[in-house]
């Protein structure tokens, strides 16, 4: 599995992930390893608290000296490789500098990255990070800081040599490795075809061709039975307050985990496989940038979550960028009362129960989904010459941005904001590669 994106990495990254086969002496070393380091996170959290009172700093070079004190006492510390401990620094670092940013920024609660708080024992999963230097690959198989061999399951090769490498375990025992690598373009050939997508429910997306709408699956919905049994199980077996949990309680505590990592790989991998045949067959997508969010508090909470329409639109933003493709992101507002076609906007909001929309002043009546797909197209520039939607002879992407807007990018992130064609005030976001993946 391969994932591209911003990280800490820098923008131009990618993700390879691969499952590992650990033997037992291994995984104790993994282990072990980890202790060290959530022990290392765990102090970071009390110094970090400590100088908070007194008004005084905590950065990660004054938080590297104080682990070399730590070693220095700590014999057992010692035993451990300092470049995962260093690396445990880093995340602390990354993770309290975040939730400082959003504090500043007044960024709402419920949306606000929370302090570094302690990892119990029992709660966190071992995570271990490695530079370049902690790390090696000899014969197909993963060398780590503190010689722990892995054996890699090479489900594909890596496109370039990595930079940094991530082993972990999920909640089911399993692990695996996490390679970082230099994001890698390959183009594809031009088509001619542009598409608009609005996001939906019933329908997770609506196009302005039939032919490439994505239909709800219901995969949640599907599993629901059996997870309930499982969940029903824990019901029955759940410790009480300080005692260990029984077999029973954990057999069925791993089963429901299984159920739901199944779940997850199946949305997955149906948002995989739609972004790639969008990506290949059309040169331009104008995307609704919709925010599912809210729906978690409206009447279509599980069926919103059961589609997973966040991690579609991360799915086609990402395959956009590696197949250099023209994303551009477009303000949701008012898309259900515009025309698609003369683009006059409506008096009234539609009531949800309306779902055709007829334009008073041209007379089109089409589906309200497919209506707000073909004013994806208008505010993002595109033509909307019918359902299999060609391309306007003018550049379309980054280059046609630049020619409006000579300054580029904002904030150095490769954004570019322009009025709407369709309605003065409301913005359209254009990606190019780099942007779209300082998004995701």
């Amino acid at each position: 599995m391969a994932t591209q994106g911003s990280s800490e990495h820098g923008a131009g990254s990618a993700r390879y992930t691969y499952r590992l086969r650990v033997s037992t002496m291994a995984e104790r070393a993994l282990l072990a390893e980890w202790g060290r380091c959530r022990w290392v996170w765990n102090e970071c959290v009390a110094q970090s608290k400590a100088v908070y009172a007194t008004g005084d700093t905590c950065g990660p070079a004054k938080l590297d000296k104080m682990l070399t004190g730590w070693r220095a006492e700590q014999r057992w510390l010692r035993k451990g490789a300092s470049v995962p401990q260093q690396q445990t620094i880093r995340d602390f670092a990354r993770s309290r500098a975040r939730a400082i940013k959003d504090i500043a920024n007044r960024v709402p609660l419920h949306r606000r990255s929370g302090m570094p708080h302690f990892k119990k024992k029992n709660e966190a999963e071992p995570t271990l990070n490695y530079t370049r230097r902690g790390f090696r690959l000899t014969g197909g198989r993963l060398l780590v800081a503190g010689g722990i061999s892995l054996t890699v399951v090479w489900s594909r090769a890596l496109p370039a040599a990595p930079t940094s490498v991530r082993v972990h375990r999920d909640s089911l025992g399993h692990w695996y490795c996490s390679f970082v690598v230099p994001a890698q373009v390959e183009p594809l050939p031009a088509t001619g075809q542009v598409i608009g997508i609005d996001w939906g429910v019933s329908m997770i997306a609506t196009t302005t061709s039939d032919e490439y709408d994505l239909p709800h699956p219901q995969y949640g919905k599907k599993a629901q039975a059996e997870l309930s049994r499982y969940q029903r199980m824990m019901a029955r077996r759940k410790p009480s307050r300080g005692q260990r949990a029984s077999r029973g309680y954990l057999r069925a505590k791993k089963q429901a985990a299984k159920m739901h990592k199944r779940v997850a790989a199946q949305r997955r991998d149906t948002a995989r496989k739609w972004a790639k045949k969008i990506v290949r067959d059309h040169d331009a997508v104008a995307v609704e940038d919709f925010r599912p969010k809210f729906l978690a508090k409206s009447t279509m909470a599980r069926k919103a979550t059961d589609a997973a329409i966040g991690a579609t639109k991360t799915a086609l933003i990402e395959m956009g960028c590696k197949h250099s493709r023209a994303v551009r992101l477009v303000d949701p507002a008012y898309t259900t009362m515009d025309c698609g076609d003369c683009g006059t906007r409506a008096k009234h909001r539609l009531p949800l129960s309306e779902r055709t929309y007829t334009c008073t002043a041209c007379g089109v009546s089409r589906p309200r989904d497919k209506n707000s797909a073909h004013v994806m197209l208008v505010r993002a520039g595109l033509n909307p010459a019918g359902d299999d939607g060609v391309s306007p002879p003018a550049p379309v992407g980054q280059e046609a941005a630049r020619a409006r807007n000579p300054r580029g990018s904002h904030g150095g992130r490769g954004l570019i904001r322009e009025p709407s064609p369709a309605r003065e005030g409301s913005d359209q976001l254009t990606l190019s590669a780099a942007s779209a993946r300082a998004l995701t």
